[in-house]
């Protein structure tokens, strides 16, 4: 019998699901995909999600005077895609990311410093085939709040691999957007309930001032 609302948390926390996890005492924040490609009206991934970037931002400045690690992705493809693979034939829309197009550039207010880690990816999780993992050790990272785009996609193999990787994830949900609400909200259900932990924007500044 399908379920929702109340009852579905119930169901799920009753199955066993939902449990939480430790609060990371050497966090970095990751900035997923944040780019012009769902910012930019018009743009085929446009999702419309202002008030997710600005919580990025934001999250981004507490980070920086914290001096605490803030790692940035970004997708770049070889002309037509040559390097990716069956996502690339997947999904059309990753054209924006071919080298070169301006889409596949971040906002001014989200630009990495130079001290700060850039991976550049081929495919949805940040951890898939690239160094980030290693990185993250090395850094002495325990955890990371992830945020970014989109909460279906991208944020979603990034939490999963986060947690399979050890680190402990930590999804900013109105740091996170998709292009659809609906969609957006039954991801960040999944992710709780059994993959990472769920905080606000305003919590996670409050985290970061104690």
């Amino acid at each position: 019998m399908a379920r929702s609302g109340k009852d579905l948390d119930a169901d799920y926390k009753q199955a066993g699901f939902s449990g939480s996890l430790p609060v990371p005492t050497s966090p970095a924040l990751i900035i997923v995909d944040m780019c012009a490609a769902y910012l930019q009206p018009g743009a085929p991934l446009y999702a419309g999600i202002e008030d997710a970037h600005q919580n990025c931002a934001t999250l981004l400045t507490a980070f920086r005077d914290a001096e605490l690690p803030v790692v940035h992705t970004r997708v770049e493809y070889g002309a037509g895609g040559a390097d990716g693979g069956l996502f690339y034939q997947k999904v059309p829309a990753l054209a924006c990311f071919d080298k070169g197009n301006p889409l596949g550039e971040w906002p001014d207010d989200l630009k990495a410093r130079d001290d700060e880690v850039v991976i550049t990816k081929q495919y949805a999780s940040a951890f898939f085939a690239t160094s980030l993992a290693s990185t993250l050790r090395a850094m002495g990272v325990d955890g990371l709040y992830i945020t970014g785009v989109s909460t279906s996609g991208c944020v979603r193999a990034t939490a999963l691999d986060c947690i399979q990787s050890g680190f402990i994830p930590v999804v900013v949900e109105d740091a996170c957007g998709d292009r659809d609400q609906a969609v957006h909200d039954a991801n960040i259900f999944d992710l709780q309930a059994k993959y990472a932990d769920l905080i606000s924007t305003q919590d996670a500044l409050a985290r970061l001032a104690e």
